[in-house]
């Protein structure tokens, strides 16, 4: 599955919200690396910050990571019910603001060790569950999502969370991660 919602440098008409399935955020390097901002599942949406931009092109693909039903409400249609409902605006500056301060966290650590790169990504996707107790997290990425992350080789990656393990920072059970 690779379905494009949008494409890199598009300038956005709509508003998208995720009816089922995921949608990762990415681009590629030069060299034809991916480097992935987020993903994005059922109940979220994507790309509505360009939407208060004038056009101005996306700076990232929107791409299909499962099959996915995506709603599409015009820009228009979309400010006014903002407009309209106080709620409805709140929890879009709420979750916009989430999304900025993931960028901003992540991108902190990218000079710091591969080791603490995944543990910053680890806490802060954590930090949004309930549950705190150690290794009750399941982390809900494949090893080469957390290498686009981070901004390493899945083979680094792979080496880091064995070390994380043999330093009882992670488990791994049945070749799934817990944090």
């Amino acid at each position: 599955m690779s379905d494009f919602i949008f494409k890199e440098d598009d300038v956005l008409k709509y508003y998208y919200q995720i009816t089922e399935g995921k949608i990762k955020l990415n681009n590629y390097s030069e060299s034809g690396k991916e480097i992935l901002h987020s993903i994005h599942e059922e109940g979220q949406s994507i790309g509505e910050y360009l939407l208060f931009l004038e056009d101005v092109g996306s700076p990232v693909n929107a791409i299909a990571v499962t099959h996915c039903q995506v709603a599409k409400l015009p820009k228009n249609t979309f400010f006014s019910l903002l407009e309209k409902d106080y709620r409805l605006c709140v929890n879009f500056k709420k979750a916009i603001s989430q999304s900025l301060h993931f960028q901003h966290v992540m991108g902190k650590s990218a000079t710091q060790s591969s080791t603490l790169k995944l543990k910053v990504l680890f806490d802060y996707l954590k930090g949004m569950q309930p549950e705190t107790a150690p290794f009750a997290f399941r982390i809900p990425l494949t090893r080469q999502e957390m290498a686009n992350y981070t901004g390493m080789r899945v083979e680094t990656a792979i080496k880091t969370i064995k070390q994380m393990e043999q330093q009882n920072l992670v488990k791994i059970v049945k070749r799934k991660l817990f944090y």
